[in-house]
């Protein structure tokens, strides 16, 4: 009986820890997976003409440049409610980083531009703001729930994955690892 229980133990902890690798992107390094994940493969997104903002294009990760992208939409209350975080976080990294806003919503479809930004001007947002209206680079970055936001290095490596809400401190220190990466 008692081999039986170590077994299950013990598989139990091989499909723990292969969810863990799934879910990160890579070994954790307490598991001897020191090395950084595989690099994002970049999406090219159309950008939204909002404060901050310009119309046209953005591709994310930006190539050779650390990337701050945060996941939100206008039907998400955290999201409303983090938005002064997100622009004290972007007042102290300045230009150091490509800081950009993404909504998954179907932008020209089903929500109008002008509703994003309208929502965009009631929250103060006032850096890039952009839409994956396939939800491309959302699938390539893992990202489930919203608020969630990515930190990826010059090299387009993952180096700070979160959900939820957050303060100006944890974005600022989340950034600061793709910048040390």
């Amino acid at each position: 009986m008692r081999r039986r229980h170590l077994l299950a133990g013990l598989a139990s902890a091989g499909a723990l820890g292969g969810a863990g690798v799934v879910a990160t992107g890579g070994v954790p390094d307490a598991l001897g997976g020191g090395d950084a994940p595989e690099p994002i493969e970049p999406v090219t997104l159309d950008t939204v003409d909002a404060p901050g903002s310009r119309g046209g294009e953005v591709t994310l990760p930006a190539p050779g440049r650390p990337t701050f992208v945060d996941f939100f939409g206008t039907w998400c209350p955290p999201c409303a409610e983090q938005m002064p975080a997100l622009a004290a976080a972007h007042d102290r990294i300045g230009d150091e980083v490509l800081f950009v806003s993404v909504t998954t919503e179907p932008v020209g479809e089903r929500i109008s531009e002008d509703k994003v930004v309208d929502w965009w001007r009631k929250h103060d947002g006032d850096w890039l703001v952009a839409a994956d209206v396939s939800a491309e680079l959302a699938a390539r970055l893992d990202v489930g729930r919203y608020p969630s936001a990515r930190a990826i290095d010059a090299s387009g490596r993952v180096r700070w994955a979160t959900s939820g809400t957050h303060t100006a401190d944890e974005f600022v220190a989340g950034i600061e690892r793709a910048l040390d990466g």
